[in-house]
């Protein structure tokens, strides 16, 4: 860990230095001023911050004003965008709070010419209430005893929210509670910690078993979107209630009898006791034991069952028959730490031969009963009705009787017979001799009023047979009648009216009655009338229940108009019940008014007029039974009048027009007036006023019609040629006469006019041609007359009152030729199906040859056609044809998909046809409808899940499909897919978008296009998650329409690669790949890639088990709802399938197992090649300083070298004088001296720079020999002095023959030669090398 912590580490700080070093070096160079950020460094990020939204903006400043860069990097920088210029940064990715806290970002700023400058930025991530509280651990159950204490915590559930604050905090509540919330609602509470508390009893046996409690969770609320939002969930605790042992058995059918014959076998069964544990669910094993002290008998401890465990003799027996005492006791002690038993007694008879047969007997005391009697058949007794359940019938003295001994004498009794159904008998089973009685068993049966007497019979059977078995017993109930209703009104209360001064006796009601259905005194009702002092007025007849007037001389309304009273019905019994009683008293009115004389009134026509009606009441006038009223009766004039009620005057509405009254009444109108007072009742007298109308010549005639239009045939004489009409409204005949004229006008003499009376102020005028007039339709110019007809009256001497009317006549060509349409066929028509309502679409052409004709289109079919084929009425109301032959578009809903071709047959009609047919001949117009873009393409919904395993998907591999088809037609239906948007979604960490990793190829059938999703690139196999594929539908109509579908992609990573270890060779296990992928699949019912097959060596087999060879299959084991299966899924579900596992076995599979799973750092692989770089360049730059700096102080030396060398060649060797000093050292004895000659060196001579390449430096470190083998190669050996190179003064090198001199001084070692080798290149001195 620690090794690879450094190798991630180190890289990072040689590239820090590198970097730092490079800034240092090219600041210097460059001498310009870095910017420097000026902003804060801490921002807030609320994490319901949407994608887009501006976050914070990197601020700095340069100096020079130079145009900054920004840039952010870190591992949160995927989150946001930058806008490098502005430095403004948006969220690129939502954020989480509780994944993220603090982010931190790494900013820097560059102009381009100095160092970048990095900053780091803090960015707090604040919480929001976008999570709701989540129930842990669930589902909920728990199991509750019975009798826990009221206030005991039986659960705690927890729910956690990881919001913070308010947010985070959770509340909870029981919302419900099932079965029967409204009831057990407060059963349960829950604490603010979520324990939830009992807050009642419980009982297993007598309330719910199982409880299911709802309980809400909700968080405190905070801010989520600028809101106060509160989260909330809901989780269910169920709730079983444990039975606990807290109840004492119980014995089932107690008590017991049962009989065993005398002499019977030891051990002979007698009667079996049984019982049940109370607590149902508990039902602990009860063990059974007999308390009473006997030999006789003894009891199965588990099973309860009697038997015979002594010798039973019937004479010494007591009674004959042994009671014993049986107790039933609990196995465990109940939760109170007792024995949980309960005691019964059994009664076992000892019997003998059974020989006679039960009879019944009548015995009016039993202890003195004599059996040896004839037996009885007939019985009868009494009970009331309705007796409670188990109540014996009163008077029977029943006893039955068996002379036989223990089971012989024991027989059982029952009921048949019609009312078997509604009594029992007891006891159902008698021992020798008994009472019987009969008991009500259902008291609703057991009704006096629906019978009075009822019949059961008693069966004795001492066999068991069904026939020879039994005696019989009729006995008859009288039913006792008894008070079990009261008497009731069929109201509460009554309202009941009495006229005053009403003569005593009078029957105010007499139906007033109540009913009771009992019979006897039961049933007698009373009638009381209550209370007391209303007697003084009124009284009720007591047995009809009848209210009459006690004395009428009371009633007086003006004194008392309203009485109160009771009226109680009490039966026999004292039963009673009661009805109220509202008395009203009513005034009298015994006088009608009376009418004072009559009324004939003669008015002129257009005159108002009013007559004054009088009448009388001879009622007390102070009384509304003398105030009176006037209106009158609706009839057929009442609408003309109106009349004062309280006068009387009577008056017409407005001036009377004779004209306004039916003719056959002459002008008369009779309205009726009615006169009623006020009393009760009201009476009343009517009267008849009849106005008679005088006529006067009030109207002109009017005609019919303004305007007349008549027609004639060319060519005939006196031919008739209409008539016209005029009525005059007067009613009298002097004043609606009326004559026809025709004014004189142009062609007026072609005509005449006859007047005829049709009868009253009814006349015709009959407009005919002169009968020496034939009009001739061709020589007329004008192909028609205007005719102006005058209609008048004269009232003889007064004024002529007329009107007039055009009458028009036209002269007809005779028309006998069809129309026809042009051109024929009609041309066909395209329309566009979004083309806009109303809009005309094309106006059609027709001619017809007559001279006179009016042409109108008509509609005769329309036919939808869709691809050629007939679509019924889809277009019938498309398209409108207008009668001059104009189609209109008629509807929004023209939509090419459902039709593309209209058909409509048409025609037209001439409708002035006088001869022949009138309709053209049937054309059918096409009209062609032409599509446009207006269907988006539609994806198919598909349920398939889509799954991808990188490792073993190459490029151009299919992994999904989509479809889609569009209903245009034509370039409008062609669809391309292409691929929007890939968003990876790991499993952990944030959201990623993904490009160029998948590819969509485009196929289509018929109308359906299908696009397949392909793989583009290398798949990452290391990441865990889904890729969201957006896949985009683009049809190529113009403007295209576009859709788009989310495709989920999962991905199985490589911690689901399986690794199958085999034993057989690589070649075996290739060959047989197909069989062990079938077997896999069988075994696992899942879907097998196989990702590599390989040879394996056992590291840990020895030499000789290496001949067995090993082949190791890796592959991946997926359902197709993108589950994978890991390496013990896997295992587990072969070793389930002992088939295939049998047959992988015989393939050779020895091992299953995982794959280790290298994941190489990428990151640090990059980062670790960026810092090699960075080393490299600064270790160039490092190289490249150093060279200049040596180069700089090489050539320093040389050009001393040379001035010494200068000065050296004027002295010769021997001049030299040796000082204590070190040759080849820099300590000399004369400062400014050679190091090797010794002398010393002026400045001021004149030393040039000799820049011949021959001669050679005076540097004492210009010649190092060192000790050369004897096979040293020959070009490295010293030669001789003679070979010495010489300078062109002839003289030979000073430093040279100094170092020979002093050499020559040293003695030579003693057998020892050595030979040198040296660089001896003139051209080359030390310093260069």
């Amino acid at each position: 860990m620690v090794l690879q912590e450094t190798r991630s580490v180190c890289p990072s700080r040689m590239l820090w230095l590198s970097w730092a070093i490079l800034s240092m070096f090219l600041a210097v160079a460059s001498g310009n001023t870095a910017p420097y950020f000026n902003m804060s460094r801490t921002f807030f990020l609320p994490e319901d911050t949407r994608i887009g939204a501006f976050v914070l903006r990197l601020v700095a400043v340069d100096d020079e004003g130079d145009v900054l860069t920004y840039s952010i990097s870190g591992s949160y920088a995927h989150y946001f965008n930058l806008d490098s210029r502005s430095g403004n940064v948006t969220l690129k990715q939502r954020v989480n709070y509780e994944d993220t806290k603090i982010m931190l970002l790494d900013a820097q700023v560059t102009d381009g010419k100095s160092v970048p400058v990095d900053m780091g930025i803090t960015i707090i991530v604040e919480d929001r209430n976008d999570n709701k509280p989540i129930f842990q651990n669930e589902p909920y159950f728990t199991d509750v005893p019975e009798n826990t204490p009221i206030g005991s915590s039986i659960y705690t559930v927890l729910a956690v929210d990881i919001d913070s604050g308010n947010a985070g905090r959770v509340s909870y509540s029981i919302e419900e509670v099932n079965p029967n919330d409204a009831e057990n609602h407060d059963l349960f509470y829950i604490q603010y910690n979520g324990t939830v508390v009992l807050n009642g009893s419980l009982s297993y046996n007598n309330k719910s078993t199982f409880y299911r409690i709802k309980i809400f969770a909700t968080d405190n609320g905070g801010l989520l979107d600028g809101q106060l939002i509160y989260q909330n969930n809901t989780a269910y605790l169920s709730v079983t209630v444990v039975d606990v042992a807290d109840l004492d058995p119980v014995f089932l059918g107690a008590p017991y009898s049962g009989s065993v014959p005398e002499n019977c076998p030891l051990g002979t069964s007698v009667v079996k006791v049984q019982a049940i544990d109370q607590d149902k669910n508990v039902n602990d094993i009860i063990d059974y034991s007999i308390i009473t002290a006997t030999s006789l008998f003894t009891i199965n401890n588990a099973t309860g069952v009697i038997t015979v465990s002594g010798h039973l003799d019937r004479e010494g027996i007591p009674g004959e028959e042994v009671q014993l005492q049986v107790v039933a006791r609990e196995r465990n002690l109940n939760i109170y730490q007792q024995v949980a038993q309960v005691n019964t007694t059994v009664t076992i008879q000892v019997t003998d031969i059974n020989d006679n047969k039960p009879q019944f007997y009548l015995c009016t005391d039993y202890a003195t009963c004599d059996f040896t009697g004839p037996p009885e058949g007939v019985f009868s007794g009494d009970i009331e009705e309705h007796a409670s359940a188990r109540t014996p019938v009163a008077g029977l003295n029943i006893v039955a009787y068996d002379p036989d001994k223990g089971s012989n004498g024991t027989f059982q009794l029952s009921l048949r017979g019609p009312d078997a159904f509604a009594f029992s008998v007891s006891p159902q089973k008698i021992v020798n001799e008994g009472t019987v009685q009969v008991l009500v068993s259902n008291s609703s049966l057991v009704d006096y009023e629906k019978t009075p007497t009822m019949t059961v019979e008693i069966v004795a059977n001492d066999t068991g047979r069904d026939t020879d078995c039994c005696s019989f017993a009729m006995v008859t109930i009288n039913l006792t009648d008894t008070n079990d209703h009261r008497p009731e009104f069929n109201q509460s209360e009554y309202k009941l009216f009495v006229l005053e001064e009403s003569p005593p006796g009078t029957v105010i009601s007499s139906n007033i009655t109540a009913t009771d259905p009992d019979s006897g005194k039961y049933g007698e009702i009373t009638y009381y009338l209550l209370p007391q002092s209303i007697h003084s007025t009124f009284t009720v007849n007591a047995t009809s229940g009848a209210v009459l007037v006690a004395d009428g001389s009371n009633l007086d309304w003006g004194k008392r108009s309203v009485y109160y009273a009771t009226l109680q019905a009490v039966d026999g019994g004292g039963l009673s019940g009661s009805t109220q009683l509202e008395i009203t008293v009513v005034d009298i009115n015994n006088n009608p008014p009376v009418v004072v004389g009559s009324y004939n009134v003669f008015v002129t026509e257009g005159q108002d007029t009013r007559v004054q009606i009088q009448a009388t009441d001879q009622d007390d006038p102070e009384t509304n039974n003398s105030r009176l009223q006037f209106e009158i009766v609706p009839g057929e004039f009442s609408s003309y009048f109106t009349i004062d009620p309280s006068t009387g005057v009577l008056s017409s509405k407005g001036p009377l027009d004779r004209e306004a009254i039916p003719a056959q009444l002459e002008g008369k109108m009779v309205v009726t007036v009615l006169v009623h007072d006020l009393g009760i009742p009201q009476l009343n007298d009517t009267v008849n006023v009849t106005f008679i109308v005088e006529d006067i010549n009030d109207n002109a005639p009017r005609f019919n019609s303004s305007f007349y239009e008549f027609s004639v045939p060319e060519g005939l004489q006196g031919v008739f040629v209409g008539s016209v009409e005029a009525t005059d409204a007067d009613q009298t005949e002097i004043n609606n006469r009326i004559s026809f004229y025709i004014v004189s006008s142009t062609g007026s003499n072609n005509f005449m006019v006859r007047s005829n009376r049709l009868g009253s102020g009814w006349y015709q005028g009959s407009l005919s041609l002169d009968s020496d007039v034939a009009l001739d339709y061709d020589r007329l110019q004008q192909k028609f007359f205007n005719l102006t007809v005058q209609a008048e009256n004269s009232d003889f001497g007064g004024a002529v009152n007329a009107d007039t009317a055009v009458v028009r006549v036209n002269v007809l060509d005779v028309n006998d030729e069809s129309p026809t349409i042009e051109p024929s066929p009609p041309r066909d028509i395209e329309v566009l199906e979004n083309v806009t309502l109303h809009e005309l679409v094309v106006t059609l052409n027709a001619t017809d040859v007559d001279t006179n004709h009016s042409l109108v289109f008509q509609e005769l079919a329309v036919a939808c056609f869709n691809r050629s084929v007939n679509v019924g009425n889809v277009c019938q109301e498309w398209f409108l044809l207008e009668p001059n032959g104009s189609i209109f578009v008629n509807s929004s809903q023209i939509d090419y998909e459902a039709c593309d071709l209209v058909e409509l047959t048409l025609r037209v009609k001439d409708e002035f046809t006088e001869k022949g047919d009138p309709f053209s001949g049937n054309e059918t117009l096409r009209i062609l409808i032409t599509d446009v873009n207006d269907n988006p393409p539609v994806f198919e919904e598909s349920t398939t899940t889509f799954v991808i395993i990188p490792e073993v998907s190459p490029v151009d591999l299919q992994v999904a499909v989509v479809k889609a088809n569009d209903a245009d037609s034509g370039v409008n239906s062609v669809i391309s897919f292409a691929i929007s948007r890939v968003l990876f979604i790991p499993d952990k960490g944030p959201e990623q978008i993904r490009e160029n990793l998948f590819k969509v190829v485009t196929t289509a059938e018929k109308d359906l296009y299908i696009g397949s999703i392909q793989v583009a690139s290398s798949l990452d196999s290391s990441l865990k998650g889904q890729y969201r594929v957006t896949v985009e539908a683009k049809d190529h109509g113009n403007p295209p329409l576009y859709s788009s579908v989310s495709l989920d992609i999962y991905t199985v990573d490589q911690s689901y690669r399986v690794r199958l270890v085999f034993d057989s060779s690589l070649q075996d296990v290739q060959s047989n790949s197909g069989e062990i992928n079938v077997a896999l699949s069988r075994a696992t019912q899942a879907t097998v890639y196989v990702a590599n097959i390989k040879s394996v060596e056992d590291s840990g087999s020895s030499r000789s088990d290496r001949a067995v060879a090993k082949t190791a299959m890796e592959a991946y084991f997926v359902y197709s709802n993108g589950t994978a299966l890991m390496p013990g899924e896997v295992r587990t579900l072969i070793q389930r399938n002992p088939e295939e596992l049998s047959r992988l076995l015989k393939l050779g599979l020895s091992i299953i197992g995982p794959v280790e799973v290298t994941q190489s750092n990428k990151e640090n692989e990059l980062f670790a090649v960026i810092a090699g770089l960075a080393v490299a360049a600064l270790l160039i730059l490092i190289v490249m300083l150093l060279i200049i700096i040596g180069m700089r102080k090489s050539y320093g030396r040389k050009l001393k070298a040379l001035k010494a060398l200068k000065v050296a060649s004027k002295f010769s060797p021997g001049d030299v004088v040796q000082g204590p000093a070190i040759p080849g050292t820099n300590k000399y004895n004369a400062e400014g001296a050679n190091p090797v000659l010794g002398f010393s060196l002026y400045p001021s001579l004149d030393l040039e720079e000799n820049t011949s390449s021959e001669v050679a430096s005076l540097n004492s470190l210009d010649e190092n020999m060192v000790d050369a083998p004897e096979d040293a190669p020959p070009a490295y050996k010293r030669h001789d002095t003679a070979d010495a190179v010489h300078q062109e003064n002839g003289r030979n090198e000073p430093l040279k023959a100094a170092l020979e001199s002093h050499k020559k001084d040293k003695p030579e070692q003693l057998g020892h030669t050595k030979q040198y080798f040296a660089f001896d290149n003139t051209s080359l001195d030390t310093s260069d090398l």
